[in-house]
């Protein structure tokens, strides 16, 4: 028994020295990961500053789980993962500042972890230039604090994608497999379809290798994450079919729509390009979106030279399938779009990046380290540029909404109270009202049902100034704020 007992302990032993050094490394690795996210953390609250106050879809959201404002109309594409994300904060305060510190700080943490789902795929120098390259743009930048889904779509897709490859190398980790089920869950608790688009290549690949086991995993994360989602199909919208019939509609109806200028209109600060004219942003801020296929084409043939095509090749298949709808498929343009694919195409292009500064040898180009260097810094100031530009703008709109509400509180329109017309959701949250509409992609009440309203508290319609009333309205007296014609019904 002596003998067996040493054997034991020597076996322990042996199991247990190589940890200290591999926990070390590992530590070690993990720290410029935890920098950059660090950085990133405290840049959304310099540039974009907690201060800033809740957009359009942000109140939608929002207004679902808090109890200081009623809820907003909520419409078929949306889905209920952004309003579960803010309720911790949302539910009992009604402080924007600290609905934005906490999102920055789960953003930052968020994009920590996501990068660790791809340590063993590629080097560290590796994740952290490209964490930085996708961090860094202004709109992940203006979207990381803000209760929008679009981010959190690329959180859940860089998880996914980088436990599914890592899955394939560690068949017997059951934690990488609960991280391919956790980032599918993310992104169909946050859009569903969006969720679909990027799992594409994923489900394609586990089906053709027979990979049973991620295929179940896969299958099981996105279904988790979307069954709110087709629950409220149900409930709220006749069906499945029908509730993606009316997302469709609502989008403009999906279909062929070429709408590759309009993403490019879009990189110059419009948070939606709906429809979408004007001149196109200076090539400064354009330039690097031309850049993005080349470097990831070039990423691609590194990693076929170095003999690891697998691991490059699946992040851009799913960052195309994942952009392909919003460049060919809708007729408007947002840049939040396009989130999870520049945060899939941002690792190999960062691996392309570096093999142009460094030779297979692991010594310095000068002259290529130089200009990527270069090039890289007029990138970044032109996406500061643009978030600048991107945060004044927003800034004055939203507070342009506060004025508007303290000018109708002076009117009598005070909570409980109804809104109807022109930015009715907006400017209803900033007042504390219920917003209506008769018509249109946010229909939530009748005529009958505005008047009647009208007999009990204080209702009001919103037009722009010399803008024609709805007839329900025409009588009412009318007041000038802004540039808007308010029409108050007289008191009950």
């Amino acid at each position: 028994m002596p003998e067996g007992a040493d054997a034991i302990l020597v076996g322990r032993r042996r199991r247990e020295q190589p940890a200290g050094p591999r926990a070390t490394s590992g530590a070690r690795g993990s720290r410029p990961l935890a920098a950059l996210a660090v950085v990133f953390t405290l840049a959304q609250l310099a540039l974009v500053r907690p201060v800033l106050g809740l957009g359009w879809d942000e109140i939608v959201y929002v207004s679902q789980v808090t109890s200081h404002h009623p809820a907003a109309f909520f419409s078929a594409p949306r889905s209920r993962g952004v309003s579960l994300l803010v309720a911790p904060v949302a539910s009992w305060s009604s402080s924007v500042p600290l609905l934005r510190v906490y999102l920055a700080l789960l953003s930052g943490i968020a994009l920590y972890l996501a990068l660790r789902c791809w340590r063993g795929l590629f080097p560290t120098r590796v994740l952290v230039v490209g964490g930085a390259l996708f961090a860094s743009l202004w709109m992940t930048l203006f979207y990381g604090p803000q209760a929008m889904p679009n981010y959190w779509v690329a959180i859940g897709a860089l998880i996914s994608v980088g436990c599914f490859l890592r899955a394939r190398a560690e068949r017997s980790s059951p934690g990488v497999l609960w991280g391919l089920a956790a980032g599918a869950a993310l992104m169909a608790w946050m859009r569903p379809t969006d969720a679909v688009h990027v799992a594409v290549p994923l489900l394609v690949l586990a089906l053709v290798r027979r990979h049973a086991r991620l295929l179940l995993v896969l299958v099981a994360g996105l279904a988790a994450g979307a069954v709110p989602w087709v629950i409220e199909a149900y409930t709220g919208f006749g069906g499945l079919g029908e509730r993606l019939a009316e997302a469709s509609r609502i989008q403009g109806g999906l279909g062929w729509h070429i709408a590759v200028d309009d993403q490019l209109r879009s990189l110059g600060g419009r948070a939606l390009c709906r429809p979408c004219t004007g001149p196109m942003p200076t090539p400064l801020v354009t330039l690097w979106w031309f850049a993005l296929p080349v470097l990831a084409g070039l990423g691609l043939a590194v990693a076929v030279r170095a003999g690891r095509a697998g691991r490059t090749l699946v992040p851009l298949a799913c960052a195309a399938t994942a952009a392909l709808p919003y460049l060919f498929m809708i007729g408007y343009a947002a840049p939040r779009f396009l989130q999870p694919a520049y945060a899939l195409l941002a690792i190999p292009v960062a691996d392309a990046l570096w093999h142009l500064v460094r030779t297979p040898r692991g010594t310095w180009r000068p002259v290529a380290a130089a200009l990527v260097a270069l090039c890289l810094a007029g990138h970044l100031a032109a996406q500061l540029a643009v978030l600048h530009g991107a945060v004044s703008r927003n800034i004055d709109s939203r507070r342009d909404w506060d004025r508007t509400a303290d000018a109708l509180h002076r009117l009598g329109v005070r909570p409980p109270c109804l809104l109807t017309g022109h930015e009715a959701i907006p400017v209803g949250y900033y007042t504390g009202c219920s917003s209506g509409a008769t018509s249109g992609n946010n229909e939530n009440i009748t005529v009958s049902g505005i008047l009647r309203t009208a007999d009990r508290l204080p209702v009001a319609h919103l037009a722009p100034a010399g803008g024609t009333p709805p007839r329900y309205a025409r009588s009412w007296p009318v007041h000038r704020i802004s540039d808007l014609d308010v029409r108050v019904a007289p008191g009950p």
